[in-house]
């Protein structure tokens, strides 16, 4: 079927965002700082991404211990929220409706231009340029012409779309497993300490309470007297680039959430006796999809090394987070084996991000930045959190900014861009 249609071109601008979670966010913001007119269409009716309308339940840390790391924007951001935790809190525990708030607040002070309920659907290239992209809303479709194109999807769609390379999963093609996040009340403040959760677990598999065997069980932060968010349980085999599989596991995540109450209420208690589900997500929890292929791509090599590069654009520390493949017991005992006790990091121990991994190699005016950066999966699953999101979509939206005059990203001096970097206040202790 071939189907040609006349589409208005709705707006032009310097810089276009895909995207508004915490990369898309903080790469608006600092575009439109640097003296960029910005435009970001947004999916979701919400910024924030899985922080809000996915229902993460929590921040990974700004910090490495001694020094905060998810400085400038990020911190901005975290400095109005969650007030009543201290800042160098390992994990900060979200208000949803209250981070909303604020991420409305900085990108429209910011003079953002954005909408809502905006999906990117189709683009245009001419060779390796890219020249407008496609988008679909109530109103119907249109385009956006810009000079820098930011892909912070999470997804990888605009570059995928655009015929970019990318990466996806392990040497099978195999992501991590992704998570239906959810909102609880009636939580007593629980007297089970923290990573023990999954104690009882196997007397609940020989119960038959819970279908699959799932070990690894990240468990519940706790918002407030009462309140908890969930990330708990995994929904497997999903591909998250694909809208049947998501429609599969969206089901099995709110089947999930049945069991897993009768696992705590029964089994754990200790606080959770009286547990009440207020909500699941409207989004799947997706830890890993697309990795977008970049000039450079950053891996596991250089967590260990804590790598330092001379186009240094931040430096982050949260350790090498992969969820288990499977429901295979010898899978979660290889999982704790490598990951629990190796790729972690002392105090004051960080790992630089070049701004090479926010340059695809397939465009000359396209940037990208959060979880779908240039990356391997070991890596990815650092870099992936909020705060990583935060010092990478800051650094894509400073570099758009000074290329906005014929795009070019490649031709961004770093000197400028670690200037405009230190006045937004990123964490650049290499200079």
């Amino acid at each position: 079927m071939i189907y040609n249609r006349e589409i208005k071109e709705k707006y032009e601008a310097d810089v276009f965002v895909a995207g508004g979670g915490a990369a898309g966010v903080a790469a608006a913001v600092a575009a439109a700082r640097g003296g960029a007119d910005v435009f970001l269409a947004e999916s979701a009716g919400a910024f924030g991404g899985l922080g809000t309308t996915g229902m993460v339940p929590a921040f990974a840390p700004f910090d490495d211990g001694v020094n905060t790391l998810a400085s400038g924007i990020g911190m901005e951001i975290r400095r109005n929220v969650s007030k009543h935790v201290p800042l160098k809190t390992y994990w900060t525990s979200i208000d949803a409706e209250e981070l909303k708030r604020e991420y409305d607040r900085i990108v429209t002070e910011a003079g953002v231009r954005f909408s809502f309920f905006t999906t990117v659907y189709d683009v245009v290239t001419d060779g390796r340029r890219i020249e407008s992209v496609i988008l679909g809303s109530k109103s119907g479709l249109f385009s956006v012409k810009a000079k820098v194109f930011i892909d912070c999807t999470g997804d990888g769609d605009l570059i995928a779309f655009a015929g970019g390379e990318f990466l996806m999963g392990d040497e099978n093609g195999t992501v991590m497993p992704s998570t239906l996040c959810s909102v609880w009340a009636n939580i007593e403040k629980p007297r089970i300490l923290p990573g023990k959760e999954n104690r009882f677990i196997e007397k609940a598999y020989a119960d038959g309470v819970l279908k699959y065997e799932d070990r690894h069980l990240p468990g519940f932060f706790h918002r407030e007297e009462g309140i908890g968010g969930g990330n708990i349980g995994h929904v497997f085999d999903v591909d998250p680039t694909d809208e049947t599989s998501l429609t599969k596991a969206m089901l099995r995540g709110r089947e999930y959430m049945l069991e897993y109450e009768r696992y705590y209420k029964e089994y754990l208690k200790d606080g959770f006796e009286n547990m009440t589900l207020v909500s699941t997500a409207p989004v799947l929890g997706v830890r890993e999809s697309r990795r977008i292929k970049c000039d450079y791509m950053l891996s596991v090599d250089d967590f260990v090394s804590r790598a330092v590069f001379d186009d240094e654009i931040g430096r982050y520390c949260y350790p090498i987070d992969i969820h288990v493949k499977n429901t295979d017991e010898t899978e979660y005992r290889r999982f704790e084996e490598e990951y629990t006790k190796n790729y972690k990091y002392k105090k004051g121990e960080s790992y630089g991000i070049p701004y090479r991994s926010l340059i695809p190699v397939s465009f000359d005016n396209a940037l990208t930045a959060g979880r779908c950066m240039g990356t391997d999966q070991k890596m990815q699953a650092s870099i992936r959190v909020m705060p990583g999101c935060f010092i990478t979509g800051q650094a894509a939206g400073a570099a758009a900014a000074l290329a906005r005059g014929d795009g070019a990203v490649r031709g961004v001096s770093y000197t400028d861009l670690s200037k405009a970097l230190t006045e937004l206040g990123a964490y650049l202790p290499n200079l």
